[in-house]
């Protein structure tokens, strides 16, 4: 085995300006299939981690009137949950409702949340330091779409549980930055004790979410929604995003693997010769065609040597720096606009795998042949 790759070694390294096209191409696609991965994979836990933070928790106890994708459901999608069950729950309100900013009209979501949670990262402790009769705090798109500053105080109209329509102006004492659109747009927050009584719904909630040491019990009236499920439409994207970049890894894999493939078809046509001494000399027609298929394989081995030299320093940037994303974070999941790809071991491992099988294959399809070449017919070969 020792011989064969030293023979290998020696024969990929003579065939010169050949070998380095191959062996550049397949480093470029070995690299490109890591930092792609790597990208999706820091999206997806940067999402999660986002919407966990801030919107999802460890999961939602739902209203079994209340449906998320229908805001109609918002005047009777609410009710009491016993005191007893609402540990580690944080409760939440959510009404329809109207601002009024430069006189135009606004349709938003008006939502209640305990001052004193620390669940989400919303920052609650500026409506409890507030002395405003109705404090506030929305996020900067609502913010940028609805002209409104720090201190500036809005007409806000609402209806309460009997349907009956009421206003009154709130101060909004704190703008906060997040890439969860789910909590941002459309949306203004105030005291959850102060939006029951606006409403009179004392004591009620459409939703509670869930600390990491909820477990979930069967509560007449509330649904429970896992974390999972909740971040099913970040996932889904993820893989869709997933899939279409495997079609890109295949078709350059294909073109680089092409190469190599065509380089042992030319390799062994024009080195019948050389076979026919290995074999004349007493090397075993399986030997000779493992000693082929190295040669294919160490074109792998040379590209992901090569692709490590220029990659390296490519993943520790970005991975540090991260890749700027504009305004991405729009789509309406929890993207961040500066993505830090996650460029772990098994990933580099699995591509690196997969790369050199890839190489080791198509190497012995062609050299399969060997087996049956006649050491008479080769060593009288003019090639």
């Amino acid at each position: 085995m020792k011989l064969a790759f030293r023979l290998a070694y020696k024969n990929i390294m003579g065939a010169g300006l050949r070998t380095w096209l191959n062996v550049g191409i397949l480093s470029f696609v070995f690299v490109l299939i890591i930092f792609y991965r790597a990208f999706l994979i820091g999206w997806q836990e940067q999402g999660i981690q986002n919407s966990v933070a801030w919107e999802y928790g460890y999961g939602q106890l739902q209203n079994s009137d209340y449906d998320p994708a229908d805001p109609f459901t918002l005047d009777d999608g609410h009710g009491i949950l016993p005191d007893d069950q609402q540990q580690n729950l944080v409760p939440l309100l959510l009404r329809q409702a109207s601002i009024y900013p430069q006189g135009r009209m606004m349709p938003i979501v008006l939502k209640g949340i305990g001052v004193d949670q620390e669940l989400l990262k919303l920052p609650t402790q500026k409506l409890r330091e507030s002395a405003a009769a109705i404090p506030a705090i929305v996020g900067t798109r609502m913010a940028e779409a609805a002209n409104l500053k720090e201190g500036d105080q809005v007409l806000l109209r609402w209806r309460d549980k009997e349907g009956t329509f009421d206003a009154a102006n709130v101060t909004i004492a704190g703008i906060f930055s997040t890439q969860v659109p789910g909590v941002d747009v459309g949306q203004i927050w105030i005291p959850l004790r102060k939006l029951q009584q606006m409403t009179g719904l004392q004591g009620h909630a459409t939703l509670f979410v869930a600390n990491s040491n909820f477990v979930s019990k069967n509560n007449d009236g509330w649904r429970f929604v896992s974390q999972q499920e909740l971040l099913k439409e970040l996932n889904a994207a993820v893989e869709a995003e997933s899939i279409s970049g495997w079609v890109i890894y295949l078709l350059l894999l294909s073109i680089a693997l092409l190469a190599i493939f065509d380089t042992q078809v030319l390799s062994i046509f024009r080195r019948q010769r050389e076979i026919g001494t290995y074999i004349s000399l007493g090397l075993t027609r399986n030997r000779v065609v493992n000693l082929f298929t190295i040669e294919g394989t160490m074109y792998s081995l040379l590209a992901t040597f090569v692709g490590g030299i220029y990659g390296l320093p490519i993943f520790l940037y970005f991975g540090t720096q991260g890749i700027g994303m504009g305004g991405i974070e729009e789509m309406g999941f929890g993207m961040s606009s500066r993505i830090y790809p996650a460029f772990g071991f098994s990933l580099i491992l699995t591509t690196f795998v997969l790369v050199v099988v890839s190489s080791a294959l198509i190497s012995y399809w062609p050299a399969r042949k060997i087996a049956r070449l006649d050491p008479v017919k080769a060593l009288k070969s003019k090639h």
